[in-house]
């Protein structure tokens, strides 16, 4: 043996700490680990360049978010979630208090016509209970499906699951807050579908959707009778459909994030030479929009970076899904990454104008400390379900 090992062997402590170091590193799931944390830190940079020319972006709120979140996803990290496994009801008590918290008189705060914010007691803050709401959600679908260990054979069963998913998406509907219900929605169904029906139950349901949704957005453009759908949502899906319809109006959006992701070329225009959001051509640059704004300073290539980050994350996740054979750990993972696969493909589609807009943050990018904190416990969730992985559940 090398002296200076036997060195380091015979120093009190040393040893250990070595021991513990690789202990822990033993317990992050760095694949997608990783990732997150540069996402984390490109979407500070690109916040804190909003900041810059936009007074709304306020970048210390951003940080906090960031660290809440952070707090947060270490407590999770630490905790073995999987006990929630037996917890359906109480998963399904809490998402439906999240989601009606803020009808609740003396909480409720709204804003842009939506009644989706509550006012935190003591401090002037609001939180959007809806961003937890997703995370609660994917445990209780994983809660749910995980009873039928990869295999539902009853249609009475699917059935049920369907109609849990439906609880949270009908509470979101109501407020109205469409984006976050797709998410809801989406991320649900896909952890159903991964529980294991049968393929025709699942084609069927599409088929039901499908035509659902063309029912209700012919219902929506009947002039003189209640509309399911509200004013504005109609007009994105029209826009949407044709962006020429109105170009100064309901289009106005679309056109200036296509403007803002084309003008930034190859390379972008550089760190804070956002023209389009600095002269408040682009609305919304530092939420919805945020990938323009993005897409504008940075270029091709940092959208590209971005996109492969994203990437790295959610196959990360998900090949650590078919890695674990724990039925409630494997849906969870799916979940997360659902959600997150969801999120880029709706807010960097409505960006260049292959989506619909809607509502719908960028994880980790777009402002909003309700947004963040949420994603970055889903980061935890995952670390939780590869740190606890020995575990049987």
């Amino acid at each position: 043996m090398d002296s200076s090992v036997r060195h380091i062997a015979r120093t009190p402590g040393v040893g250990g700490r070595l021991g513990r170091d690789r202990g822990i590193l033993s317990e992050i799931f760095l694949p997608q680990f990783v990732p997150a944390v540069l996402l984390i830190l490109y979407g500070s940079l690109v916040i804190w360049s909003a900041s810059l020319t936009n007074p709304d972006a306020v970048f210390s709120r951003h940080l906090l978010g960031v660290v809440i979140g952070l707090v947060a996803a270490a407590v999770i990290w630490r905790l073995d979630c999987r006990s929630l496994a037996n917890m359906s009801t109480a998963l399904l008590i809490i998402v439906a208090i999240l989601l009606v918290s803020p009808r609740i008189p003396g909480l409720s705060w709204s804003a842009k016509g939506m009644t989706g914010w509550v006012k935190i007691p003591f401090i002037n803050m609001t939180a959007q209970p809806s961003e937890p709401a997703k995370l609660v959600t994917i445990f209780l679908m994983a809660a749910l499906g995980a009873q039928y260990n990869g295999r539902v054979e009853n249609l009475k069963d699917y059935v049920r699951l369907c109609a849990m998913l439906c609880v949270p998406f009908g509470l979101i509907f109501v407020q109205p807050d469409l984006g976050t219900g797709l998410i809801i929605l989406v991320t649900g169904a896909i952890v159903i579908i991964c529980a294991g029906p049968k393929p025709q139950w699942v084609v069927v349901t599409i088929g039901i959707i499908v035509i659902g949704s063309a029912l209700i957005i012919i219902e929506s453009s009947i002039e003189g009778i209640p509309h399911i759908l509200k004013t504005y949502q109609l007009n994105r899906l029209i826009v949407f459909i044709d962006p020429s319809v109105d170009p100064s109006g309901n289009g106005y959006n679309l056109q200036q994030a296509k403007i803002a992701v084309g003008s930034g070329g190859l390379l972008g225009k550089g760190l804070g030479n956002a023209t389009q959001a600095a002269y408040g051509f682009l609305p919304e640059s530092h939420t919805d929009f945020v990938f323009a704004l993005l897409a504008e300073e940075f270029g091709f290539l940092g959208s590209i970076v971005l996109l492969g980050l994203f990437a790295w994350m959610i196959i990360s996740t998900i090949l650590l899904a078919m890695r674990i054979d724990a039925p409630f750990s494997k849906l969870v993972l799916v979940g997360c990454a659902a959600m997150w696969s969801f999120q880029v493909l709706e807010n960097v589609g409505m960006c260049i104008g292959i989506m619909p807009i809607t509502g719908i943050p960028l994880p980790f990018i777009s402002f909003g400390s309700s947004s963040m904190v949420s994603q970055i416990m889903a980061v935890g969730m995952v670390q939780s379900m590869w740190r606890h992985r020995q575990k049987s559940g």
